[in-house]
């Protein structure tokens, strides 16, 4: 594949003179360039939905989800798992990030290591990879090695693969379950995906975790019931979700979350239902953490 002739290496004919323009108009032009990539994203959503209603069934079946990627696409990938526990309690497993180089390379880059498609696929090996998870290779161009040697291994194990890229066509897509391919066009700073098509990237794996995460339980109306309550602030957001969704004063919050070693699901449906600890945890056990579905069950079977 010809590198000079992808989407993503083109020149931008709205900054050729980029070297020229004062400080305000380098703002401009890459306000207006980052405008269209909402834009972008919104042509792949009917692809978003059907990778996202994958993922969702696979961890309900114990499966897990990779993102693997070098570069900034790994770094972009490591930003989104790692909101994963905090946010959602999951376990640092569930959602996890490979990354060409090593998780140092996160903080230095490191040379060459995207152009080994081998280690790529050692890398997935180590991991222990089933047919239950998913692997979505994140590659801006669509064409780098080191993510393409781990979605061929993953499709020898039956793993659900897919390839988020930034060009049509992408190489990537021809070894994979589903192909995201979000087209922001030429950069503003020629070839510098770290720009458009890393923002397109970030805005795609953010609706990737959410909706899966809500499609899991995991949140009520709108709110982070499964929010890890691990720091001061965190603790001070527990009591406000309970608080909100229970119309109940801060201390009620306060003192049903000691009651529940600061987990917000049972509290919430212990001061909705008026039930034990124990019975609400029976009755978010039977409907998978479903908050909304126990409530409505511990109601319905009220003596």
């Amino acid at each position: 594949m010809e590198l000079s002739k992808l989407t993503t290496e083109s020149r931008n004919p709205a900054s050729t003179t980029l070297d020229q323009m004062t400080t305000m108009e380098i703002l401009q032009t890459i306000n207006n360039e980052d405008k269209s990539v909402a834009f972008a994203v919104e042509e792949v959503l009917p692809v978003v939905r059907r990778v996202i209603e994958r993922i969702v069934e696979s961890l309900k079946n114990g499966g897990r989800l990779f993102y693997i990627g070098s570069g900034t696409s790994g770094r972009i990938g490591m930003m989104d798992a790692s909101e994963c526990p905090p946010t959602f309690m999951t376990s640092p497993e569930m959602v996890q990030t490979i990354m060409a180089g090593g998780n140092e390379a996160f903080f230095q880059a490191v040379e060459n290591a995207e152009d080994n498609e081998l280690q790529g696929e050692l890398d997935l090996l180590s991991k222990n990879l089933t047919k239950n998870d998913v692997v979505i290779g994140i590659t801006a161009s669509g064409r780098t090695p080191y993510p393409i040697g781990a979605i061929k291994f993953a499709n020898k194990i039956g793993a659900f693969t897919v390839g988020l890229s930034s060009n049509k066509n992408s190489l990537i897509n021809q070894y994979t379950d589903e192909g995201i391919e979000v087209v922001v066009g030429p950069e503003v700073l020629t070839g510098s995906t770290r720009m458009k098509a890393a923002t397109a990237h970030k805005l795609i794996l953010n609706m990737i975790s959410t909706a899966t995460m809500v499609k899991l339980g995991k949140v009520y109306e709108n709110l982070m019931v499964d929010v890890n309550a691990s720091n001061f602030k965190l603790k001070e957001r527990a009591k406000s979700i309970v608080s909100e969704i229970t119309n109940s004063s801060y201390e009620e919050a306060e003192n049903i979350l000691e009651q529940t070693h600061y987990e917000v699901k049972p509290a919430i449906v212990m001061m909705k239902t008026n039930s034990s600890y124990e019975v609400t945890q029976l009755a978010l056990q039977h409907y998978n953490g479903n908050v909304r579905e126990a409530i409505s069950y511990l109601l319905d079977n009220k003596s």
